[in-house]
Formats: structure tokens, sequence, C-alpha cells
């Protein structure tokens, strides 16, 4: 086993012209430890990933040819990605916005933005099929405790039992459907849609 080379060592042996080979495994470790300075940390490049998907598909989602194909594309794509859609698109409505910093473990909501000065957490769930009326509770519960209002933000359909849940927390909206596609098209008419 050959000792470990002092920095002294390194640099002589960088001026005597030490192969190529050698200067890349010096320097490898250096790299690695550089990389989340220059390029960011994972969690922070998966979220720019994430955001340039949502901005090509709110231009995709359009060209789909009616609103159904619409609302079946958005069951499909990345749930961290449909995220993204929304905060998009709240902020391309001139609203202030705050992403969250990580996906998972984020305690049920999946960002914030302020209208009129208001602030509303989101809560976004790309459902295939109907909404459990217990995450209409919890964060129903979650808006309560936070002094604030809600968005429950989902691509499935909303039963009646749902729609009870949604009476017993005032404080939370429902935004699917129609005026789901029209928050994603940038027309401010989602904000009328009584639901």
């Amino acid at each position: 086993m050959s000792p470990a080379l002092t920095g002294g060592q390194i640099l002589s042996a960088l001026r005597q012209g030490v192969p190529g080979w050698w200067l890349s495994v010096l320097l490898l470790p250096l790299a690695f430890m550089l990389l989340p300075f220059l390029f960011g940390t994972a969690s922070q490049r998966r979220h720019r990933r994430y955001q340039r998907q949502a901005a090509r598909i709110l231009v995709r989602l359009p060209q789909l040819r009616d609103d159904a194909a619409r609302l079946v594309y958005l069951r499909k794509i990345n749930p961290y990605v449909f995220e993204e859609m929304l905060m998009t698109a709240f902020a391309r409505q001139g609203c202030r916005i705050k992403r969250n910093a990580r996906y998972s473990g984020d305690g049920g909501v999946d960002g914030q933005v302020w209208i009129n000065g208001q602030r509303w957490l989101i809560q976004a769930k790309r459902y295939s099929s109907c909404i459990s009326s217990g995450h209409v509770l919890d964060f129903g519960a979650m808006v309560r405790q936070e002094r604030c209002r809600g968005f429950f933000v989902h691509t499935g359909r909303t039963g009646e039992v749902s729609r009870e849940a949604l009476r017993a927390v005032p404080d939370v909206s429902l935004i699917s459907g129609n005026r789901l596609l029209k928050l994603l098209s940038g027309n401010a008419g989602w904000q009328y849609i009584d639901q």
C-alpha cells in the first residue's frame, strides 16, 4: 500500500509532468465537490427539469383535440410535473407564488399562491378516478391551521362524498375539470367558476 501524497508532492509531480490520467484522478474528487456549486444539488436540478417539462406541456395542451383529451393527458403526466404546471400557470397570471423546496415530505402542501393579497395553499392530486374525501378533509384541516385559504386541484372526478367534504371545509376551493383547463390555458375566467 503506497502512502498518501502530500499537497507539496502533488504540486511537484504536476510541475514534472505527471501523465494525464493521474491528473484526472487527482482532479475528479474536486470536480464532484464543485458540481453542486456550479449546477445546483440533485434536487435543484430535478426541480428545474420538471419546470421545463411543465412549460412544454403547457404549450402542448392547447394543441390536443378537445378538453377530454387534455384531461386524459394530464392524468398520465408525472405528478411533480403537474405540481410545477400549476405553479407556472399561477405565475403566468401575475400571481406571486412560492414553490416547495422538495416534492415529498411537504406535509400535503404542494405550493403557495397569493391572489389579491390573500395566501392560498395548493394541494395537487393527479387522480385518474374519484378523489378521496379524506384528502379533502385533511387539506381543509391544514388550511384552517395555517389560517388561510386553499386550492384542492385534481384531474379526477369529484363524487358526492367528496363534494360533501368540500362543503365541510369552506376555505378550500376545488379546481378541476373545465376550471383546471382554464387555469392552465391562462384564461382568467377560472377564478369565476363556482364549483
